[in-house]
């Protein structure tokens, strides 16, 4: 996933995007341990894209906060 695939998401669609990756690192984690992990960068893959939303919510959140504090 890129960042200009979840710069134009909701908040509300980083939230679902998040909670879906998080339960699939889960599932990753729990297969790795069963030694059934196909493929090993998969995980890197996912917390990569979890280290994204994240940072973009965070921007988001900001962006919010400075247009709040400009109106007073």
């Amino acid at each position: 996933m890129k960042i200009s695939e979840i710069k134009y998401l909701s908040v509300a669609e980083l939230n679902a995007k998040l909670k879906e990756l998080n339960s699939e690192l889960f599932n990753l984690r729990f297969s790795h341990a069963t030694r059934s992990l196909a493929n090993p960068m998969a995980l890197h893959n996912v917390k990569k894209d979890i280290a994204r939303v994240k940072t973009i919510l965070r921007e988001k959140e900001l962006q919010e906060k400075g247009a709040n504090d400009g109106n007073k």
